[in-house]
């Protein structure tokens, strides 16, 4: 007869097995743990060597200058955040993976997170000051890294063996899982602070001008709302940069060095630079990335020393035709040296509306160059002045194609009414501003769904260098309307209606904006 009792089953076969997404999981918590650590420890000794800021700056560097004006033009200041959640998700994404992997083989999940960690050391040591140094944030990441990957692998193996404790080892993963998060959010919040704590200029008194400009006249933002400040606050003003993490430098270790083609060398410390006659100065900076319309342009209160005076201190030579400056991170920009040379206020400024600098906007110190667009004649955290020659040597934006000299074009914008928004029928006020660095604003005109252009009132003027305020009253009717408005500078040459795009030299066109009165 057939023995039918049952057997006992055979459980080697069906050995429950802890769920994939939880190795999933364990790669994604190793990565995030590494990643805070590693951003603790560069907040310390040099937080663009943090792993992620770190690779970010080189995605910068290798993308295209048409891709990085379309997602300028797209998304604005957005533009880092964006780049770090993209870096951050495609990382988180690979480990992942890493841990999927370490189901199986753990010294292969190990190995792909660790590729993750070389790749982001091997970015931090691209930059152009790169130290040895900064191959410690990429160390930190990989150890803390690797050593959670692997503790949480053995929590979940019981539940791989089939053991009865399964249930409790998975809740001791989940109970791990959570206190590993919560230390990566702590430390990764840590680095983070200590990364963006503002250098201390309380102690700081800036020396008297001794070339003072007079008081800024009243703006007409007093009585004409919506229109931007005459002065720029310092809070507001635009910052646009490579930089994924602002600089700060001591003016202990701080110091400007000029050299290249000039007939005695010298260096500066912070207090030699501030002992130099100063000059103040009322200028309005732009951005080559501002498009028609655009919010990349401000205007402030400038104090410095002359380009020139340091300049004819080192003797510039005669074969030099740029002045190539170089930031504490090693970025660099061109300057024609005529443009320097030519009577214009070029400093080197340490303070802006009353205040040192602030770290954003390149303290200790910084160029200011009237009439150019930044990218030519604005670097931040200045540390060197190089005199040389554009065959020899091309700075960050030259080599990808920038224009060499990109004096700033003359343009208006409308600030009230806004763009789409809805006014109520009856008198109201179109106003804005306008520039003209270096030539001046001579005239704003406004033209009301492309009518005759009629003159607007200017504000005050506060020279040149400065944008002029502007304003038209208008008796709004109900409907649709088109507003555009030009500038002519004081040349007598009119803003342009050819639309062009930043790049290579900036933009140009007539700015319009639809409004609607109901």
């Amino acid at each position: 007869m057939t023995d039918l009792r049952t057997r006992p089953a055979d459980t080697s076969a069906e050995a429950p097995t802890a769920p994939r997404i939880l190795y999933a999981l364990s790669g994604v918590l190793a990565a995030l743990a590494g990643i805070a650590v590693g951003h603790l420890v560069a907040a310390v000794t040099n937080a663009a060597a943090s792993p992620v800021l770190s690779v970010g700056s080189v995605v910068i560097d290798l993308t295209p200058t048409p891709v990085k004006e379309l997602v300028i033009a797209r998304v604005g200041t957005a533009d880092k955040p964006i780049l770090l959640a993209t870096v951050s998700l495609a990382t988180l994404a690979l480990a992942a993976l890493a841990g999927l992997l370490s189901r199986r083989r753990p010294a292969v999940g190990a190995g792909v997170l660790l590729l993750l960690v070389v790749a982001a050391g091997g970015a931090a040591m691209t930059r152009p000051t790169a130290r040895l140094l900064d191959l410690l944030p990429a160390l930190a990441t990989a150890i803390v890294g690797v050593s959670v990957l692997l503790g949480l692998h053995r929590l979940l193996e019981p539940a791989t063996a089939g053991l009865r404790g399964s249930g409790a080892s998975r809740r001791t993963f989940l109970v791990g899982a959570a206190g590993i998060t919560a230390g990566a959010a702590v430390a990764g919040a840590l680095g983070q602070r200590l990364a963006e704590r503002a250098t201390d200029t309380s102690g700081l008194t800036l020396p008297a001008p001794a070339n003072p400009t007079p008081p800024l006249p009243v703006g007409v933002e007093s009585t004409v709302q919506g229109v931007s400040p005459f002065r720029t606050p310092t809070a507001s003003f635009y910052r646009v940069d490579t930089n994924l993490t602002v600089p700060r430098v001591s003016v202990g270790s701080w110091s400007l060095e000029i050299d290249g083609d000039v007939r005695s060398p010298f260096t500066l410390t912070y207090d030699e630079l501030l002992a130099l006659p100063m000059i103040e100065r009322d200028i309005t900076l732009t951005c080559v990335s501002n498009e028609v319309g655009g919010g990349y342009v401000g205007a402030a209160r400038w104090l410095g020393v002359r380009l020139t005076d340091v300049l004819d201190r080192a003797g510039v030579g005669t074969q030099s035709d740029q002045l190539l400056s170089t930031a504490v991170d090693g970025f660099t920009i061109s300057t024609p040296l005529a443009v320097v040379r030519d009577g214009r206020d070029a400093m080197i400024a340490v303070g802006m509306n009353g205040e040192p600098l602030t770290d954003t906007h390149g303290f200790p110190a910084r160029l200011v160059t009237p009439g150019l667009y930044g990218f030519v004649g604005a670097t931040k955290w200045l540390t060197k002045l190089t005199l040389t020659t554009y065959a020899a040597q091309q700075s960050y934006w030259t080599q990808r194609q920038w224009a060499t000299n990109a004096p700033i074009k003359t343009s208006a914008r409308i600030d009230t009414p806004a763009p789409l928004s809805t006014v109520a029928p009856g008198r109201t006020v179109i106003g804005g501003v306008a520039w003209a660095q270096h030539r001046g604003v001579g005239k704003v005109e406004v033209q009301i769904d492309g009518g005759a252009w009629q003159p607007a009132q200017l504000g005050p003027d506060a020279g040149i260098d400065y944008w002029r305020q502007w304003f038209v009253p208008w008796d709004a009717t109900s409907g649709q309307h088109t507003l555009a408005v030009r500038a002519t500078d004081l040349t007598g040459a009119l803003q342009t209606d050819q639309r062009t795009t930043p790049f290579p030299e900036g933009s140009s066109g007539i700015q319009q904006v639809v409004v609607i009165v109901s």
